[in-house]
């Protein structure tokens, strides 16, 4: 019965994607098809009063369909595409990244050391929720999901941080769209004389290998992985690295076609995680949305500092952020609103943060383990 829930609810969200009614894709602009995919299995166990949280198909899902989408991801990801961008938007992009994976630890820091009277008003245990948030603002849905696991978070907790971190994203973008109009009065405002532009990039090879080979090789890699490898973050590093050979050193390998299954495979790991979920143990907590919101408008200052620094053009910035925090569809459209030529740049940017995500999660996961003692 769960593989049929899974099933329909994935073809929901896709028919619902594809919809092309106004209405619809306002609803969508608000609730995307990841967090669909995730609250339909719920609300049908919660009809029906059914309980799927112990079944096989969680264990299936974190054994191959998880590695299958890391895999196909971080094979989607070009060196030499990457060079194209130049070293400079880079390494802002890279600023913000490390924002994001340092400020919960020393947020929870300053909460709970010098919080007005002693009193906590974030829970110490919502530190597993920053954790697939460090995923989903760099990394995506893919690094959301892995860190989830490696954290530990609990389903009630996670569905709270998809909500918060939904409503963000969306006025997040907003907002990019608007500030990336600005970006050259605040290049005189910072003295910033950058008339640097990135090189063109070149268009990949219109004839891939063949779909059909495509998964047969990546379901091969996720079996030897699995037969060789117990230890889950070692498995994911190891398909990582295994990922990036595929991607530069397989002259035909096709990225567009790996990079459209790693997002059809998030959907389906969306839709069976959703089985864990209880809706009615839903709630939020307003101070750690507070939390959620100094985060996000600090990511953005510390990388108007870098730009200052590096004297790299400060359209950069958003273009930067929303390829951390929106991804592969909202980066190059708020790019758009600048220079239309330097989409493909920002798409790069994306994948690549597709491709880092995890391992700043992991990075954020030992502070809190190691530093906070948590």
């Amino acid at each position: 019965m769960e593989y049929l829930i899974v099933a329909i609810t994935v073809f929901i969200v896709y028919a619902v994607e594809k919809w092309e009614h106004k209405a619809i894709q306002s609803f969508l602009d608000w609730i995307p098809a990841i967090l669909l995919a995730y609250v339909v299995p719920a609300l049908v166990s919660l009809f029906f009063g059914l309980d799927y949280s112990s079944k096989q198909i969680h264990t299936i899902s974190k054994d191959w369909l998880i590695p299958l989408a890391i895999v196909a991801v971080m094979s989607s990801l070009s060196f030499q595409q990457l060079r194209a961008v130049g070293w400079k938007p880079i390494l802002l992009f890279f600023s913000g990244s490390m924002w994001i994976a340092l400020f919960p630890v020393l947020g929870f820091w300053l909460f709970f050391k010098f919080s007005l009277g002693g009193t906590n008003t974030i829970p110490l245990e919502y530190w597993k929720g920053t954790v697939p948030i460090v995923g989903s603002w760099i990394g995506g849905s893919t690094s959301q999901l892995v860190l989830k696991e490696l954290a530990q978070c609990p389903e009630d907790m996670f569905l709270s941080v998809l909500v918060m971190d939904n409503v963000l994203v969306n006025i997040w973008t907003v907002l990019m769209f608007q500030g990336i109009k600005q970006s050259d009065r605040l290049n005189r405002w910072l003295k910033i004389k950058s008339a640097e532009t990135p090189k063109e990039i070149e268009k990949g090879k219109k004839v891939g290998l063949h779909g059909f080979y495509s998964v047969a090789i990546l379901l091969v890699t996720v079996l030897i992985t699995n037969l060789l490898l117990k230890d889950f973050v070692v498995k994911i590093l190891v398909l990582s690295i295994i990922g990036l050979f595929f991607s530069n050193f397989v002259k035909s390998w096709n990225i567009s076609f790996v990079l459209r299954l790693g997002s059809i495979t998030i959907v389906i790991i969306m839709a069976i995680l959703g089985l864990k979920l209880q809706l009615t143990q839903f709630n939020l907590n307003a101070y750690f949305f507070l939390f959620l919101v100094i985060w996000l408008i600090s990511h953005f200052g510390f990388m108007l500092m870098v730009s200052k620094i590096l004297n790299v053009n400060a359209a950069w910035i958003p273009i930067a952020s929303m390829a951390n925090v929106g991804g592969i569809a909202t980066a190059p459209a708020v790019t758009s609103a600048y220079e239309p030529k330097w989409m493909p740049h920002a798409i790069i940017l994306a994948i690549l943060s597709m491709a880092t995500g995890t391992f700043w999660g992991m990075i954020t996961i030992f502070l809190f383990q190691n530093v906070l003692s948590y």
